[in-house]
């Protein structure tokens, strides 16, 4: 790489950013935000930190791509004006997606590059990617953190070796929660489906439902209403009775109803790995990342434990240590492996500015 890229993870609620240095250093920069206001206000610490640094390219996590495959697309106006045009796909996320290419418009002359978390799961086989409703809907499971299930597919083989390339779940479990079936590195299934909202459930979405609640609150709820229900009202929020979204505070919780949204959650989270296994044929390692995956020990503790019968045990010495192996001698691996997608994104616009230059009259 002879080029300083700058990663922006801009969604919902934070920003992240990653300063990759030609000379291969790395700086990283974490902001909590709430909303496109606090989101305008991270940005403009983060332009403080960097100072007089002015990157050569910046590329954007974008969480859907729609229906394209391309793992990354340069940000002209027409690919800006498409993704506008697909915000419904993931309101809680793409707006923030694009308010961060905005902001960046007004203080760069570097080119932008937009990589997608869908964009991992394009190897999805038909009886996975399809749903079950009329195909001339046009409606189909994406699947999503594609970024950091790209990430964790390329440390894997260092990790286990041969065993890399065969069955394995991942866990990405945070505030959005999904988990991926790997096979040869590949996903070929996924729990989220044609929007982030579906799967198991997560900080405030509730993940698949019964189609038929959804009627009933669409019959009780404005459609602006249900939307805000949707992404913002329900899982561990509503599980603990509105007490939190945050395992976090969950599992420091005395409450009742906070214990049940913990079991709740573990219990979604197993039933997710005995499906994925029992539609493989069985599953030779298992994954967690992503906030809660990688820092909450006793969460991987009650998924794994009703597991025995798929031989994975923790080894709890390791589990509660965070390491990265994190199984007993003898069992399938079990790794924590920290989310990291910005060397995802930095490849990727690596990739693409290449490919441009190389067509370039």
């Amino acid at each position: 790489m002879s080029r300083a890229i700058l990663t922006l993870n801009s969604g919902s609620s934070s920003l992240k950013a990653s300063l990759f240095r030609a000379e291969g250093t790395r700086q990283d920069w974490h902001y909590a935000n709430l909303g496109q206001t606090g989101l305008a206000q991270a940005f403009a610490a983060l332009l403080n930190d960097l100072g007089a640094i002015r990157p050569d390219a910046i590329g954007h996590r974008f969480v859907h791509g729609g229906d394209i495959s391309d793992a990354a697309r340069l940000l002209d106006a027409a690919e800006l004006a498409r993704l506008h045009d697909i915000t419904h796909f993931a309101p809680l996320h793409l707006p923030g997606n694009l308010l961060g290419v905005e902001l960046c418009q007004t203080h760069f002359a570097a080119p932008q590059i937009a990589c997608f978390d869908t964009a991992f799961h394009h190897t999805l086989p038909a009886l996975a990617q399809r749903l079950p409703i009329p195909q001339s809907l046009g409606i189909r499971r994406y699947g999503f953190h594609g970024l950091n299930y790209a990430y964790i597919a390329s440390q894997l083989p260092s990790l286990l070796g041969a065993i890399a390339h065969r069955r394995i779940v991942v866990a990405h479990l945070g505030a959005g929660a999904s988990l991926c079936l790997l096979d040869d590195l590949k996903s070929v299934d996924t729990s989220m489906g044609y929007t982030p909202a579906g799967g198991i459930p997560m900080g405030t979405r509730s993940g698949d439902l019964d189609p038929g609640v959804m009627l009933e609150l669409a019959q009780r709820y404005t459609a602006q209403q249900l939307s805000d229900m949707v992404y913002h009202q329900m899982g561990l929020l509503a599980l603990s009775n509105g007490e939190s979204s945050e395992m976090s505070v969950l599992l420091s919780s005395d409450s009742t109803s906070a214990k049940f949204a913990v079991d709740y959650f573990c219990q979604q989270v197993r039933a997710a790995i005995g499906a994925f296994a029992a539609k493989a044929g069985g599953i030779d390692a298992l994954v967690f990342s992503g906030g809660i995956g990688e820092h909450a020990p006793e969460i991987r503790a009650r998924i794994c434990e009703p597991l025995a019968f798929l031989d994975f045990s923790l080894n709890p010495e390791a589990n509660h240590s965070n390491q990265t192996a994190i199984h007993e001698d003898g069992f399938k691996p079990v790794l924590q492996i920290a989310a990291n997608e910005e060397p995802v994104i930095r490849d990727l616009v690596d990739g693409v500015l290449t490919h441009f230059k190389h067509i370039a009259p």
